[in-house]
């Protein structure tokens, strides 16, 4: 089993910054827009080159919106849901047609890409993250795998939001501790009381960051809240403590809802590294038909 670093990727979340990030200018010589591609060749070219991991997966989104999600949450991800109940296109159908190209690019690098039937790419990224015996680092500008964090293994995410995958944000359970005043080991019922709008995770009413943190941090964890809030001389206030006797079935199945899987995929067989001659020929002949220019280079050189 290997025992160097291991760079995940959630993959959506990272093709949808770079498709955001690059312009739909950037075209194939045959007009295809390949913005989104370019930018993930990027990205893997400067993750390669920053962090110098011994492999490389990308996570993949087979199920977006798992029904045993929806089961437990009906307003999961609703938002995102189109007229045709399929996920919403906010990308006028330009990203789309690049997303098979993008993972044909990464095959071609040798970055496995890795789904599941009924797991979204957290999950998939839960799963191998707890099965390799090196260090782990999570690419991601979403939230909710802060939970994954463990500085014992350790697995720590490269959080892309604001300095993006060149200088991401390196969160560790002393940056979780600054940001949120809780461990990693608490941020499920952080989530679960705090809400995730973006995720169609409502939480209970009246309690945000703040209010979530305090509670964490003298009662240890949902069920030690749950506990006190059924306990009239605990220190919760009246207005929050009604609001989680009222949200009882809500917590029961969010906390469920928002937990990563960890046992939704085997992990894949990785790819001998460097790339072989032949592999960079494949690739270079992908990078001239869809106009990668010099992402092709830098991608290649860093992947040595």
């Amino acid at each position: 089993m290997p025992t160097g670093r291991l760079i995940l990727l959630d993959s959506a979340s990272l093709y949808f910054r770079a498709f955001f990030g690059v312009p739909t200018t950037m075209t194939a010589p045959d007009g295809t827009v390949v913005n989104a591609l370019r930018g993930m060749v990027d990205f893997v070219a400067t993750l390669n080159t920053n962090f110098e991991p011994q492999a490389i997966i990308a996570c993949w989104d087979d199920d977006w919106r798992p029904q045993w999600r929806v089961d437990l949450l009906e307003s999961y991800k609703t938002h995102r849901l189109g007229e045709d109940g399929a996920e919403g296109d906010t990308t006028d159908g330009l990203l789309g047609p690049q997303v098979p190209l993008i993972a044909e690019a990464l095959g071609l690098l040798g970055i496995p890409v890795v789904g599941a039937a009924g797991a979204e790419a957290d999950d998939i990224i839960g799963t191998l993250s707890a099965s390799w015996k090196g260090p782990v680092d999570v690419v991601t500008g979403d939230r909710d795998l802060f939970q994954l964090v463990d500085d014992a293994k350790p697995v720590r995410v490269l959080y892309t939001s604001r300095g993006g995958v060149s200088d991401p944000d390196l969160v560790d359970n002393a940056w979780l501790r600054a940001k949120y005043g809780i461990d990693a080991a608490q941020y499920v019922d952080f989530a679960v009381m705090r809400g995730d709008p973006s995720d169609g995770i409502p939480g209970v009413a009246g309690i945000g960051d703040k209010t979530g943190a305090v509670l964490l941090n003298e009662f240890g964890d949902l069920d030690g809240i749950l506990a006190a809030a059924q306990d009239p001389s605990s220190s919760i206030k009246p207005r929050v403590r009604q609001s989680l006797l009222d949200s009882g079935p809500y917590i029961t199945a969010a906390r469920v809802a928002v937990k990563v899987l960890g046992d939704a995929c085997e992990p894949p067989v990785l790819p001998a590294r460097p790339l072989t001659s032949e592999q960079q020929t494949a690739f270079r002949a992908f990078g001239e038909k869809w106009g990668l220019g010099g992402a092709t280079d830098r991608v290649l050189k860093a992947l040595g």
